[in-house]
């Protein structure tokens, strides 16, 4: 018999090892909380594309890096896209889900993050630093990140694609800090005291300074449907600069939260859903 309730295609690769962090473990317990409200199956990222035709919707979470299954990953947004199913986050992403070229816009326009340029000649837009960050424009979970002091640089990017990386000054910051949006509605922040432990984290006060920055991106990023994670690192000078928009499969830090902040998340993804599935 058909069911009465609306059916959630899940994907995930819980096999995906993360350096600090247990993507499996979350995905197991936001998959058995949704549960209680949609018929629920989860499903490889290879395996997406074949099997969203027996979904009402398809909620993309922890699937690892896309680098991992592109063309997987290529052949379910073309399917999505004929089907015109509904998908949680929407194919619309500005940010991280199109790669790092927004880092490069964003830094032009005068944008609150990291300076960032993509080529030798524009070097000199950079402050001065000891060292810089070289990083692939496609990359992810730090693959392929680089720390090239400033006198090897100009050496470092002859020795790449100059085309398919981006460079930054290495900041000084004090700390990293999340903020998690459930579509365009905070939720939670969390923060790592100590910049060499980036995933021990802690709960964090946003103040209406810190939201009104974050939430800048998350207007200029225009998801109407979607979990997004604005990281930023606190600056020198006190101010906020972003460090990326993860737009695609944020992992959630979820084991962070208590149960209060933890139930309450999973209460306004719910909704969020439900909203996905009437539009």
């Amino acid at each position: 018999m058909p069911s009465a309730r609306p059916r959630l295609l899940y994907v995930t690769d819980l096999a995906y090892q993360a350096r600090g962090r247990r993507y499996c473990d979350e995905d197991i317990f936001l998959s058995s909380r949704l549960r209680d409200e949609f018929d629920l199956a989860l499903c490889h990222p290879g395996e997406a594309a074949a099997l969203l035709d027996a979904f009402d919707a398809v909620v993309v979470r922890n699937s690892g890096p896309v680098l991992g299954h592109r063309a997987a990953y290529e052949a379910f947004r073309e399917r999505a896209a004929e089907r015109s199913t509904r998908v949680y986050n929407q194919l619309t992403g500005r940010a991280d889900m199109a790669g790092k070229q927004y880092l490069l816009d964003l830094s032009a326009a005068g944008e609150a993050v990291i300076p960032t340029v993509g080529r030798p000649e524009d070097l000199h837009l950079l402050p001065a630093a000891e060292e810089y960050v070289v990083k692939p424009r496609l990359g992810a979970d730090s693959a392929g990140l680089r720390i090239v002091p400033a006198d090897g640089l100009r050496q470092a990017l002859r020795d790449d694609d100059a085309g398919d990386v981006l460079v930054q000054p290495r900041v000084d910051f004090a700390y990293e800090v999340s903020f998690y949006f459930v579509d365009d509605a905070f939720q939670y922040a969390l923060y790592a005291p100590d910049p060499g432990r980036r995933w021990r984290l802690e709960p964090y006060d946003a103040t209406a300074r810190d939201l009104e920055f974050a939430r800048r991106f998350i207007e200029w990023n225009g998801i109407d449907h979607g979990i997004q994670r604005v990281d930023a690192c606190r600056a020198p000078g006190g101010e906020l600069l972003l460090v990326e928009l993860e737009d695609l499969n944020p992992y959630l830090s979820l084991d962070a939260l208590d149960e209060t902040r933890r139930d309450s998340f999973v209460t306004a993804l719910r909704a969020a859903l439900r909203r996905l599935l009437a539009a």
